[in-house]
Parts: structure tokens; C-alpha cells; sequence
């Protein structure tokens, strides 16, 4: 059971343009936490127990995408070559980041429009994999039901990794200021957590458009919440 009620609100980084200092120093704070928190660690297992080879992948709420080159460099020789979507509103796409990718053997399509008209969209031949991190949780329960909705004629697979919405994770958010972290960092963190996810919070907006799919939902270190899905013909034995 919830500790507590899922409660979404606004948060500062999404309404600072990508060159506000405030909003670079944020992403910046933002690779400090996922460090902390070994992101990269719970994708990287997660994917791998999804036991997927993506040929065509797709980020939902990129941002600067510094998390998922970090995952491309742990993943690419099991991979090989992948052609990346980053799908964000804002460019926070850095060109040493393309590049990095594109060293890595993939190709990387910069994607600026908002998710939510995106999901109008006819929808074009599915993703191998859709990844998610950190951003379903900004979304109420319609409009996140819509995307999810979306997403089972868009991708073959999900894998997303949001905050937990528990005590121990709160407690943490009102801590991240010792990481050096700044004002919009230290309330978006709090929000985040309050806007979180647990138990089944995810897959029970998936029905019936996920039916007949294999779907985790499951916490994740100290303060993540993951889920990861892929039709029956897609599971491990």
C-alpha cells in the first residue's frame, strides 16, 4: 500500500529554458543523483533481463540524454548499431553528446515536440524499445494513461525507471542539497518523489491496450521504481 497519496505538480526545470543557467546547473545536479542512486546500474539490469536487442529505440523526456549514453556505452557491444529517437520538448542535446554516440556506432535523431501532442500522432512502424527515466511521473493519471496507452502500438518494449513513492525516498529528496544541489534541484527533487510511483501504479493504467504482455513493476535500489514490458513472444525462460 501507498505511504502516502500521489500528488503531481509543477516542477521548476520544466519551464526554465534549456539555457537558463539555472536549468544547466539542475541537469548537472541530476547526473550527481543518478550516480548516487545507480541509474545506470538498475537500466543496464533491467534491460538485460529484458533480454532485448533494439535496433530502433526511443527516449521519452530525453533531457540531456547523459544518462542513456552512459547505458549506450555499458550496452553497445552486446547491442551493435542503434538508431536513437530522443524525444524531448526543449534541446538540451549537447552536439559532443551526438557525437559520443555516433562513436559508439549509433545514429541519434533529435525529436523537440511535446509527448502529448506526439501521442496524436499516426503512429510509425513500433520501436524495438522505448525508454523511459524520470519522466512518466510528471503526468496525472489521464494523460499518463493516454501515453501508456500510446506507447503499446509505438514500441515492442518499455523500460522506465521513475521515483519510488515512499518514505525513505522523501526523506532523501529534502537531502540532495548536501550533493551541492540548487534551489530548483532541491524542490523539483521533492516533488518528484511526491509524484512517484509503487506496487502496481503503472501497470494498472495499461488495461486493456498491454493485454497479453509480460509487465514488471517492482522497486529498485533505495528510491527507484521500475517497470518493464514486452509482449509474451519477448519473455526470457
Amino acid at each position: 500500500m501507498a505511504a502516502f497519496a500521489r500528488l503531481v505538480q509543477d516542477e521548476t526545470l520544466d519551464h526554465l529554458e534549456e539555457s537558463d543557467p539555472r536549468a544547466i546547473r539542475s541537469r548537472a545536479d541530476l547526473r550527481r543523483i543518478h550516480a548516487v542512486m545507480g541509474t545506470r546500474h538498475i537500466l543496464v539490469k533491467t534491460l538485460r533481463h529484458m533480454d532485448i536487442r533494439p535496433r530502433r529505440m526511443i527516449e521519452l523526456g530525453a533531457g540531456e540524454a547523459s544518462l542513456t549514453l552512459r547505458v549506450a556505452h555499458t550496452l553497445a557491444r552486446e547491442w551493435g548499431p542503434v538508431h536513437l529517437t530522443l524525444l524531448d520538448r526543449q534541446n538540451a542535446v549537447s552536439p559532443s553528446t551526438v557525437q559520443a554516440f555516433c562513436h559508439l556506432g549509433w545514429e541519434v535523431k533529435l525529436l523537440n515536440v511535446d509527448i502529448l501532442g506526439w501521442i496524436k500522432r499516426p503512429a510509425e512502424p513500433p520501436y524495438d524499445l522505448a525508454l523511459v527515466n524520470l519522466f512518466l511521473h510528471h503526468f496525472r493519471e489521464p494523460e499518463l494513461a493516454a501515453i501508456l496507452t500510446s506507447l503499446s502500438q509505438r514500441a515492442r518494449a518499455i523500460c522506465a525507471c521513475e521515483p519510488r513513492r515512499s518514505r525513505l525516498a522523501l526523506g532523501g529528496s529534502h537531502l540532495v542539497g548536501l550533493l551541492g544541489a540548487n534551489a530548483v534541484t532541491r524542490e523539483d527533487a521533492v516533488l518528484s518523489v511526491r509524484a512517484g510511483f509503487v506496487d502496481d501504479d503503472l501497470s494498472r493504467l495499461m488495461f486493456p491496450a498491454f493485454r497479453g504482455w509480460h509487465i514488471e513493476e517492482y522497486p529498485a535500489g533505495l528510491f527507484t521504481h521500475c517497470l518493464a514490458a514486452r509482449p509474451p513472444e519477448q519473455e526470457t525462460g
